[in-house]
């Protein structure tokens, strides 16, 4: 501990010296020429190597964000609300990266945006639809109810009952990984590769981005699991806990809207969207 953290006058979380940023720049920068490479000779040993590496870096720094939420002097009510506010624009930033998507699949599929009529689906492609019985609607029951169980894990954390938010937190984390699973199965079954024009690429796009945030979400919400068994959180002071949730219930609403628009009707033939 320096001298200017213990003889600090003001609320603020002056961060100390740290490697890490220079460290994820190199990782960053290793991933980025091993993708170049891969794109072009297949080889993706580089990448595999920074993905390692950006693995390193994740787990080191938040090691040393948790230690700094821990230590009971950091994380005051003023940079609480900063990390919420910090929290609240990242998923701002991927509403919009989301929209690009959408505004990608809509382009493609609405005369009135891209000024040429085409049949949507594009013919000899056999979209997914939406029926009860598919793999996208047990994924869509299987993420509004994942967003129900982790609701109540957050109000259980408010109210003091640890045990119960493990309980319900865990529970929410095999639903993530259950929906992973279903969403890997649907993408071995589907009868078209990403290649194979522009409803297969926007749909594993949109898709498949999802997809990743709800891994991402799902690696947050375990290491929330075992925080909360070790009794990391408590009423007051759980901003990990909340960030998670707050990025698991945007994660299930960008999959109701690809839900209804991709599934449901981005799967229908569409007659005023013939030639």
């Amino acid at each position: 501990m320096t001298d200017h953290a213990i003889d600090k006058k003001h609320p603020w979380h002056l961060v100390e010296p740290s490697a890490w940023p220079l460290i994820a720049g190199i990782a960053g920068l290793v991933a980025a020429i091993g993708g170049v490479i891969y794109f072009h000779t297949d080889n993706y040993i580089l990448l595999i190597i920074g993905a390692i590496l950006m693995m390193i870096v994740f787990m080191g720094w938040w090691r040393e964000v948790i230690k700094e939420g821990e230590n009971k002097r950091d994380h005051t009510a003023e940079v609480s609300t900063g990390l919420r506010i910090g929290m609240l624009l990242f998923i701002a930033s991927e509403v919009m990266f989301f929209f690009a998507f959408f505004w990608a699949f809509f382009h493609s599929s609405l005369p009135i945006l891209s000024n040429v009529a085409v049949p949507w689906p594009p013919e000899g492609i056999a979209a997914p639809g939406a029926e009860f019985s598919g793999i996208p609607f047990v994924n869509t029951l299987i993420l509004l109810t994942s967003g129900a169980t982790v609701t109540v894990a957050h109000h259980a954390l408010i109210d003091g009952n640890r045990e119960t938010v493990v309980r319900w937190t865990g529970i929410t984390v095999l639903l993530g990984i259950l929906f992973l699973g279903l969403q890997v199965y649907e993408y071995g079954v589907l009868p078209f590769a990403l290649k194979d024009g522009i409803y297969p690429s926007t749909f594993y796009l949109a898709t498949g981005f999802h997809g990743f945030h709800v891994f991402v979400g799902t690696i947050f919400l375990i290491v929330c699991y075992f925080r909360a068994k070790k009794g990391h959180f408590t009423p007051t002071q759980h901003i990990g806990y909340e960030a998670a949730a707050w990025y698991w219930h945007f994660v299930d609403v960008v999959w109701l809207f690809l839900f209804i628009n991709v599934y449901w009707w981005g799967s229908a033939p569409w007659g005023h969207l013939q030639p």
